[in-house]
């Protein structure tokens, strides 16, 4: 599926999701007075879904992959702080919920990383470098590639049916 907007995106819709978590946690009387721990988190949170949106905006491929490890690494920062809650004596009541929400960033981050790897190993440099010049040739490789494969395909049909039996 072509995605249009970032707003689509399931790993974005996921990052806002992670955000809401967390400012919802970090209404709760534990975080009184906590100012600065209750805004890293948050912080680190809202970098997730922010990353992914700027990283989708951007105009080449390299963009793109250098802002979804940027959010990658936001994600791994609000799992890293929420390890750190479990064991302060203060969040013991949040304990539970504290852990359960550990799994957010963990899916983000590995959805991210899956996205990355595509991304690196795709011939595609980014919108920013599409002309039509590219397009054409893009389109003619794509045409080969499909040639030479229905070639192989009439091979091997050809090689089984002389095969003997």
């Amino acid at each position: 599926m072509k995605y249009e907007r970032f707003e689509q995106l399931p790993v974005w819709q996921a990052g806002i999701e992670l955000a809401a978590a967390v400012y919802a946690l970090t209404e709760k009387p534990a975080f009184e007075r906590r100012y600065s721990l209750r805004d890293q988190i948050e912080r680190a949170a809202v970098s997730v879904s922010n990353n992914i949106a700027e990283g989708f905006e951007r105009g080449t491929t390299q963009e793109v992959l250098t802002f979804l490890y940027i959010a990658r690494g936001s994600a791994g920062e609000v799992r890293s702080m929420l390890c750190l809650l479990e064991r302060l004596p203060m969040f013991h009541d949040l304990k539970s919920e504290i852990s359960n929400l550990k799994s957010l960033p963990e899916s983000i981050a590995r959805q991210l990383r899956a996205w990355a790897d595509s991304l690196q190993n795709c011939g595609i440099k980014g919108q920013r470098y599409l002309t039509d010049k590219t397009r054409q040739t893009d389109r003619a490789r794509r045409e080969r590639d499909e040639f030479l494969q229905h070639l192989e395909q009439i091979r091997q049909n050809g090689s089984k049916a002389t095969a003997p039996v």
